[in-house]
């Protein structure tokens, strides 16, 4: 089917949809241009994209007929009480006959308008067989309405036994009425219970500023101008106390921001010229100049929308089970409808075609198979909304079940454990080498690498003032080192057994790069014109969570494997400090997918953290791939999980939220499975011979009603779990 149509169906999520589509939150493969209902459950259709300030239709639109039914129904339900439990209380003046027409008055209306979506929704299940709840409720409660307008009109073709002194028989209008009234009601607190379901998405789209101060010439003056006639390089003056705009990069001053919004983290970040900035963070006292570098659907904060926005609508694996049950429900229900109505019709007491009527009817609407299919994707929008507000961005529902069955993390060292911003600390020079020569071919050759050890050297030799050179056949060998040419000079930067490959001894110095290793410094190598002339030491400083970190994952019960491109001894030391007990050493990239492969063969649940292009691979091999927040694009493409602050105690909460939110979709199906198991037999009148209890259709829609409202409840708690 095409985009052009009516309603679109991406089986696969591969379909390309539009802001304006509307989607449905159990079928989300449902997409059509406008709102209505779901072909599929009848629910109402939501928006793909939530806008900050919208307003729900929908909720406005039931509200209405709710109200009005209400205010009909009531007396309605009042006078059949009466003349059913005491008739002595009615005027004399008031026959039954006028009771039955002041009920079938009142209660038509309420029937035929309040409760005709759905009817039309329960037409349409059965025309095109996607039968559900208002397949049974448009049954139900069209059996109860229309038996009474028989009874009501032609009483004469009813059996004696089911005829009053006076002629009458006993009519069910104000069961009809209330059924309609309280499933009206359902689906009011269902609306305003789902609209909080994405409270998590409006409040980060409520982060963003209005309005942006736009430098307009060389004197400083400014115009203000909503965030949408912004471009890409203008100039922004940001005010203490005001929001930064879009993200882009210092010009001008120092300030401190609050980022939380965005990281869930509080605590402040200096900024100064040449910094990062990120849209909707909080400027808290200096003045900046910011240049716009990332504007519209491009800014981090709307990528975190659409990220949450898709992560809501996917499918979870555990949904497969709902699915496969509601396939089979409605028909079953039907079914035990019909068996209820024959088996009181011919074995019943009298009067036999009423209790038969009303057993079929109670079966009919207290059955929800709404409840079964709210019971994951609910919990799904909530745990993942919670994650986004906590700085963790979750690609789909796939991702944080499956979460939740990891015991064995691998982690990065550099990026992950570590700040990821090394420092040069040990400089050893061959006899007859300059520390200016060796920084500035070192630092000029690094310009052109992607490691991060190269920003490293490169910052070293900025702090000493030394002018780089322009590199010629630069050449990059992955996992192991660089060469270029200058000064007509072959320039080689790698690892010990890089320069040993090309035949670079490196003996004389090992025993102390081998003391470096031990203090947990990384060591390059460097030689000129096949040379060896130096040894460079930088330390990569731990993160300070990290232990921290650790020691909690460890106590969850996940067994964590350090990899590293570094050498035995650097590695061991690093692992030593934060007493991980796996360390796989001298990985390449390709390598580190290659030990996550064997980990998975051995039984493991493997979830991957790293930040950097060459984790990649590693990333897309592990069970869950966990980019940590300031790596590359590839990285956080690779990841089904990425941290925007890169800290492994993110992580853990991510393993907390996927075990809370999996509990709670267990805890929705348990009860959703539950009430249907139990309701459906006492509905049917399965009570009746033991206790002479027969539920009323009216007890029944009450339940039903709330047995969807409940499953939203449950799920809302995600939102006040501890992490």
């Amino acid at each position: 089917m095409s985009k052009g149509e009516e309603n679109i169906y991406c089986k696969d999520d591969s379909c390309e949809i539009g802001h304006d589509f509307y989607t449905c939150p159990m079928h989300p493969e449902i997409h059509q241009k406008h709102p209505g209902s779901c072909p599929k459950c009848g629910m109402a259709l939501e928006p793909v994209t939530v806008e900050a300030d919208e307003g729900n239709d929908e909720l406005d639109y039931m509200s209405k007929r709710f109200w009005i039914s209400v205010v009909l129904s009531l007396p309605v339900f009042i006078i059949a009480m009466i003349s059913d439990l005491a008739p002595v209380y009615l005027p004399e003046s008031i026959t039954m006959k006028s009771v039955q027409w002041f009920e079938f008055i009142l209660a038509s209306p309420v029937v035929i308008w309040a409760g005709w979506p759905f009817f039309v929704r329960g037409y349409n299940s059965v025309r095109t067989w996607n039968l559900n709840m208002f397949t049974l409720i448009s049954i139900g409660v069209s059996a109860a309405y229309m038996y009474s307008l028989v009874a009501l009109f032609l009483p004469e073709i009813f059996p004696p036994l089911m005829q009053t002194k006076d002629g009458l028989v006993h009519v069910y209008f104000e069961a009809a009425a209330v059924i309609t009234s309280l499933v009206l009601l359902g689906q009011v607190l269902e609306l305003k219970a789902r609209s909080k379901t994405n409270s998590a998405i409006k409040t980060l789209l409520n982060l963003a500023p209005k309005i942006a101060h736009r430098i307009i010439d060389e004197n400083g003056n400014e115009e203000d101008v909503s965030l949408e006639l912004i471009h890409v390089d203008d100039k922004l003056r940001i005010k203490p106390g005001e929001k930064i705009p879009v993200d882009g990069i210092v010009l001008e001053g120092q300030s401190n921001l609050d980022e939380s919004m965005i990281t869930g983290e509080p605590i402040l970040v200096s900024k100064t010229i040449n910094d990062t900035v990120i849209g909707a963070t909080l400027n808290k006292n200096g003045t900046l100049i910011m240049q716009a570098k990332k504007i519209g659907n491009d800014t981090l904060l709307a990528q975190i929308v659409q990220m949450v926005a898709q992560a809501q609508r996917s499918r979870a694996p555990i949904q497969q089970l709902a699915d496969t049950v509601s396939g089979y429900f409605v028909p079953a229900v039907v079914l035990s409808a019909i068996l209820a109505f024959f088996g009181w019709w011919f074995f019943g007491p009298e009067p036999r075609l009423a209790y038969a009527v009303v057993a079929a009817v109670a079966v009919l609407i207290i059955a929800c198979p709404c409840a079964l299919g709210l019971a994951t994707p609910i919990s799904i929008m909530v745990g993942t909304g919670r994650a986004a507000l906590m700085g963790i961005l979750i690609k789909d529902a796939k991702t944080l079940e499956m979460m939740e069955k990891v015991n064995t993390l691998v982690v990065d060292k550099t990026g992950t454990l570590t700040e990821g911003k090394p420092k040069v600390t040990t400089l050893i020079l061959e006899e007859g080498f300059e520390e200016n020569d060796i920084l500035q071919y070192g630092a000029s050759l690094e310009r052109a690498s992607e490691h991060p050890l190269a920003e490293a050297v490169m910052e070293h030799a900025k702090e000493k003032n030394i002018t780089l050179l322009n590199v010629e056949n630069f050449k990059a060998v992955t996992g192991k080192g660089i060469t270029g040419e200058m000064d007509n000079k072959k320039i080689i930067l790698g690892s010990e057994n890089f320069l040993e490959s090309l035949d670079i001894p490196t003996k004389s110095i090992r025993d102390k790069a081998d003391t470096l290793r031990e203090e947990g410094k990384s060591v390059i190598f460097m030689a000129i014109n096949s040379e060896f002339c130096a040894m460079i030491g930088i330390e990569d400083p731990i993160k300070l969570t990290s232990i921290e970190a650790v020691k909690q994952l460890k106590e969850e019960g996940i067994k964590v494997v350090m990899l590293s491109g570094d050498n035995e001894t650097t590695a061991n030391a690093v692992a030593k400090k934060l007493f991980i007990d796996e360390v796989h050493a001298n990985i390449m990239p390709d390598g580190k997918a290659a030990v996550i492969k064997r980990l998975q063969e051995s039984g493991a649940i493997v979830a991957m953290a790293g930040d950097g292009i060459n984790d990649a691979p590693a990333l897309a091999q592990a069970d869950v791939g966990i980019a940590m927040g300031g790596g590359t694009d590839v990285a956080i493409e690779s990841a089904g999980i990425t941290l925007i602050k890169g800290d492994l105690l993110g992580i853990l909460k991510v393993l907390k939220l996927s075990r809370a939110t999996m509990k709670n979709i267990r805890q929705n199906l348990f009860f959703a499975f539950i009430y249907n198991s139990v309701g459906v037999p006492i509905a049917a009148g399965v009570l009746y011979p033991f206790f002479g209890i027969l539920l009323s259709p009216v007890i029944a829609a009450a339940a039903m009603s709330f047995s969807s409202v409940s499953v939203i409840a449950n799920a809302l708690r995600l939102k006040n779990i501890k992490i």
